[in-house]
């Protein structure tokens, strides 16, 4: 007679197997994995070397960072805004913590770990809360300080792609209770949609600035 210890296993083996799919957690993409490792790296990057410009600053007033470049690429202008501190402390420190949360994420999803629907949806509140921030603070460059940070603009670059394949991901394995078909439909254009939004934004740079570029 097979002892009842030995027979735990199969049960548990077969009871994954009835279980429907929605309620089991499903593998990320590699794809998106090495998005959340190099884009986390490359966002922690710029958010670091920004924090570090503003303690160089407040530590001597008189400092120019490294990254004022003209009249319009200029830290300096951004940092002295209100702007830069929205929350009463330096922007880029919500970076600086934020971005190793998506580094972890990558390396756990390139590690093979299935994470679970309530790890998905705060992946995709995180993201999206960021998303929303650096919008913000694209309309606030363009339109009220009247410069640019390129640090900043590495975290806008590395913020959208970080959003949009988040959301896809989720659209597809049905982790907002739906919208599968949409997220697939979508992902035919993902690399597109991408494209067309960094041009937009582009575009608003260069039509705000044009008298600059052009020494109108």
């Amino acid at each position: 007679m097979t002892p009842a210890h030995d027979l735990e296993p199969a049960a548990r083996a077969a009871a994954s197997a009835t279980e429907p799919a929605d309620a089991r957690p499903s593998a990320a993409p590699r794809g998106l994995g090495w998005l959340y490792v190099v884009g986390g790296a490359i966002g922690f990057i710029a958010a670091f070397a920004l924090a570090v410009e503003k303690i160089e600053k407040l530590s001597n007033p008189d400092y120019v960072p490294s990254c004022s470049l003209n009249p319009i690429v200029s830290c300096g202008s951004v940092m002295d805004s209100a702007q830069a501190a929205l929350f009463g402390f330096p922007n880029p420190l919500i970076g600086v913590a934020a971005f190793p949360v998506v580094i972890t994420a990558g390396v756990a999803a390139l590690a093979g770990f299935r994470a679970p629907r309530w790890f998905w949806l705060g992946m995709q509140a995180g993201t999206t809360l960021a998303l929303v921030f650096i919008h913000w603070l694209i309309v606030q460059s363009l339109y009220e300080i009247g410069a640019l940070c390129p640090y900043c603009m590495v975290v806008w670059a590395v913020t959208i792609p970080l959003f949009w394949y988040t959301t896809l991901h989720n659209l597809r394995e049905g982790h907002f209770g739906g919208g599968r078909a949409a997220g697939v439909a979508l992902s035919r254009f993902h690399s597109v949609i991408v494209v067309v939004w960094y041009l937009v934004i582009v575009t608003l740079i260069l039509l705000r600035f044009w008298s600059f570029w052009t020494g109108a």
